[in-house]
């Protein structure tokens, strides 16, 4: 697929969904591309990593939207290989397994009279009574759960994902990602039943590729390369210049060898707002130099783990609400796709640890991180030390932009100032630092390129509410 790197009149920085898109999009409509993917493989954080023949998902991707053009080009990329697959994700809390959105009677019943009780007098409290504000995720929860439902379901796996107290992430997330999908529906129809607005459910099936998220973005690279567009990996663009409000070449470093810099006529990038700004020449404002800086990233650490057993959980993936230990997702791949594991008498977990650069977690040496999954994975209940046969760690930076409480004021100042470049495009979940889906991503790239093609589109105006939520209206019988 590697190609020598020469000018072309559109370079896109990153291989991960957004990236791939837009060059797929730019390539159709006779705009070639160069993309330059730093890492060794294409799909980003939506890449599949592979050990001794098992496959690694980094994070569990479902394949699910509401856009028809999103849908259709991955069908058209994947084929026979992109397969719909039954969903199960469950809550494992308390030693119990509860339904994911929470079924109000197998709730009531797993928590006992005392606390359920405690928890409907809570929402019913939360439900009539004076609303608070409604600035931060506690609050957000708080107001619509009550307080009891917010600590039982919601506290301490959000504190885990995001490594700060739930009173200093902003509302907008919680609005974004758990919408109406809660015990609250369920109670809200239980007890005050609207027959024209029944309660939501999840989708109960997604699709996802046949050998994890990568067959896609690696096929969709295929594509690229075949409509005439060059994909190089292993390229870290790591100086981008500019003069008279245009971008005008980039600097790469490739992974041996000396850097070089590239003409550019037009660029769509994909990096993290905070590298992006600190990497253009001359420099930004300071103002702009100082906000990209206060932008915050969570990292994640995967421990997969292989067991000599064919099943563990039924689920696709549970989230561990226990704060006994550090674990916070587990995801089971030979029920995403059984392809995904060699052997059918044993099964691949993934043991997800969300943390920062630099921390205790991340810089924990790879033994002793199959170690601590290990023991943890038998502290849960879930399975023995003995089963584990072998594990494997994959650490992925920035994989979560931090919705904390100074990102918006920081997040709109670079946008201000980011219009200055006539030629240039940041899209993505970084690009953007909106923790939103890959369809979203998708969708980014594809008006990045038609607004190169004279078309009035924006990036930033794509709406996250048209893509995805993840949920369906059920209306009572």
């Amino acid at each position: 697929m590697n190609k020598s790197i020469e000018p072309h009149g559109l370079v896109v920085v990153g291989g991960g969904p957004a990236g791939l898109t837009a060059a797929h999009e730019a390539a159709r409509n006779g705009l070639l591309p160069l993309v330059l993917e730093q890492g060794a493989r294409v799909g980003g954080i939506g890449r599949t990593e592979v050990h001794r023949g098992y496959r690694f998902d980094i994070g569990g991707h479902r394949f699910y939207t509401k856009v028809p053009e999103v849908q259709r080009l991955w069908e058209e990329t994947l084929g026979a290989d992109f397969r719909l697959t039954p969903r199960l994700s469950r809550i494992f809390y308390d030693e119990r397994f509860y339904q994911y959105p929470l079924d109000i009677w197998e709730t009531l019943r797993n928590l006992g009279p005392v606390r359920s009780s405690a928890a409907v007098l809570s929402f019913t409290a939360a439900r009539f009574g004076r609303r608070q504000r409604d600035d931060t995720f506690e609050e957000w929860v708080t107001n619509r759960f009550g307080r009891r439902l917010f600590e039982t379901f919601f506290k301490t796996y959000t504190e885990k994902v995001w490594g700060i107290g739930c009173h200093e992430i902003r509302a907008e997330w919680a609005a974004q990602r758990i919408k109406d999908l809660s015990f609250g529906s369920a109670v809200r129809q239980a007890l005050f039943p609207k027959r024209d607005d029944g309660p939501k459910s999840l989708i109960r099936q997604f699709h996802y590729p046949r050998l994890g998220p990568g067959m896609m973005w690696e096929r969709l690279a295929e594509r690229v390369v075949a409509l005439g567009g060059t994909v190089e990996t292993r390229r870290e663009v790591v100086g981008i210049h500019h003069r008279g409000g245009r971008v005008t070449g980039i600097v790469v470093r490739p992974e041996t060898g000396e850097a070089r810099t590239i003409p550019v006529e037009r660029l769509i990038s994909t990096m993290a707002l905070d590298d992006l700004i600190l990497r253009l020449r001359p420099e930004p404002p300071a103002h702009v130099v100082e906000a990209a800086r206060s932008l915050r990233y969570r990292d994640f650490v995967q421990v997969g783990l292989v067991l000599r057993r064919p099943t563990v959980f039924a689920d696709n993936w549970i989230y561990i609400h226990s704060p006994n230990v550090r674990v916070g997702r587990i995801q089971n791949f030979g029920n995403w796709s059984a392809d995904m594991v060699p052997d059918p008498a044993t099964s691949s977990l993934g043991m997800e640890y969300f943390c920062n650069r630099g921390d205790a977690t991340w810089t924990m040496e790879d033994d002793a991180l199959v170690r601590l999954a290990t023991e943890e994975i038998e502290t849960l209940g879930l399975a023995r030390r003995s089963d584990v046969s072998w594990g494997t760690v994959i650490r992925q930076p920035k994989a979560y932009p931090v919705y904390d409480a100074d990102y918006r004021r920081h997040l709109d100042t670079i946008r201000a100032w980011l219009p200055a470049l006539e030629n240039f495009q940041t899209i993505g979940r970084n690009g953007q630092h909106r923790y939103n889906n890959q369809d979203h991503s998708m969708l980014t790239g594809l008006a990045a390129v038609h607004r190169f093609l004279g078309e009035n589109t924006d990036p930033w105006e794509v709406n996250t509410e048209r893509s995805y939520y993840e949920e369906q209206r059920v209306t009572p019988a």
